[in-house]
């Protein structure tokens, strides 16, 4: 389904019935990164899929996507859809777009899953990598997108999922440069959101990965502690939901029917 925003065109799906779950992609994902949830899950509840800005079949907007710009987006699609009120899903980048919802929209949001996400904003050394990958990207975005996908997964899975792996990395190459660029400015600048999850006092949790290569778990540990966010491990990567595809669709349940 397509709706309008800001003359640019956004990509979003539904599916099943019930209480409203919004699942929001990672970076250099997009949408049908949630088919096999949506598949285990829509006969209980109505799960929205959203291509974020840049990314699967919805447009570029500018040189940098904030997570704010992203989280309007996603605020046009549920007011297109009269829905009020929905749990939110976002993995990795998707977590900080749903973070940029509480900001923006706090009464929209009923509940929270980080899936392999985090509220801290990126340290001096992560916003240089994304410069460096910046220009990585303006010169070759498919290696660049290839060498990404693989080292989302933990080592001792990166074969065992091969297959899966080089289907995200054909999502992956279908991701425009302006769309690349714009997510990575977009994550680079983003906000330090961790005194708005620990204020956040409807349902949360996060799921992370132990031997996650892109988001450090003991930074996963120090936020749920220190914030007092119940937190779910998961003995694999950054990519949860097909490295512990299983314990995460339990998990989501246990979760979702609190609602």
């Amino acid at each position: 389904m397509i709706v309008t925003y800001k003359g640019i065109k956004i990509n979003y799906n539904t599916f099943g019935k019930g209480t409203s779950v919004i699942f929001l992609h990672g970076f250099l994902e997009n949408s049908t990164m949630w088919e096999e949830s949506i598949d285990l899950i829509s006969s209980t509840y109505h799960c929205i899929t959203i291509d974020l800005l840049g990314h699967g079949h919805t447009e570029c907007m500018g040189y940098i996507h904030t997570m704010e710009d992203m989280a309007q987006v996603v605020k046009v699609v549920l007011d297109n859809l009269d829905i009020s009120r929905a749990v939110f899903v976002g993995h990795s980048m998707g977590g900080y777009v749903a973070l940029a919802c509480i900001a923006l929209f706090q009464d929209m949001v009923s509940g929270l899953v980080l899936l392999n996400s985090t509220s801290f904003p990126d340290s001096p050394k992560k916003k240089q990598n994304r410069s460096r990958a910046i220009n990585i990207v303006k010169k070759n975005p498919n290696v660049y997108a290839n060498m990404v996908i693989a080292n989302l997964f933990a080592k001792e899975n990166q074969l065992r999922f091969a297959s899966k792996i080089n289907k995200i990395k054909d999502e992956a190459s279908k991701t425009p440069l302006q769309g690349i660029i714009s997510g990575l400015e977009g994550m680079k600048i983003r906000k330090d959101y961790t005194s708005l999850l620990a204020n956040f006092n409807n349902p949360k949790i996060i799921f992370a990965g132990i031997k996650d290569p892109i988001l450090s778990y003991n930074q996963s540990l120090k936020e749920s502690k220190h914030y007092k966010i119940n937190l779910i491990s998961f003995d694999g990567g950054h990519m949860t939901h097909i490295e512990n595809k299983n314990e995460y669709i339990e998990e989501l349940c246990k979760f979702l029917n609190s609602f």
